[in-house]
C-alpha cells in the first residue's frame, strides 16, 4: 500500500539523530573573509572543516559548507542561533 504522506501529518516528527555525528551546515554571506572570521569567533578551537559551494552569478554571495562534530541537540542548535545571529552571515541551512 503506498500512502501519500502530507507535511501535514508531519508536524510535531523530529528526526533521530544519534549524537555525537557529523554535521553540515551551508552558510551564505558576502565576503568568505568576514564569515571565516564569524566562524572562527563562534566555534574556537573546535574542529571543523569549510569548503566552498557556490558563488552568485554576480559575485555579491558565496555560500560556504560547514561540517563538524555536534555532540548533541543543545550544542547543534547553539550552533545555527549563534550562526544565524552574526551580521556577516545572511544564511544558515
Amino acid at each position: 500500500m503506498n500512502e501519500k504522506i502530507s507535511p501535514k501529518s508531519l508536524k510535531g516528527c523530529k528526526p533521530e539523530i544519534h549524537y555525537p555525528c557529523v554535521w553540515q551546515y551551508k552558510i551564505i554571506g558576502m565576503k568568505r573573509q568576514t564569515v571565516q572570521a564569524a566562524l572562527s569567533e563562534k566555534l574556537g578551537d573546535a574542529p571543523y572543516s569549510l569548503s566552498e559551494s557556490r558563488t552568485s552569478k554576480q559575485g555579491k554571495y558565496i555560500s560556504l559548507n560547514l561540517e563538524l562534530t555536534v555532540h548533541n541537540e543543545e550544542q547543534r542548535l547553539y550552533l545555527y542561533s549563534a550562526l544565524t545571529a552574526d551580521p556577516s552571515i545572511k544564511l544558515v541551512l
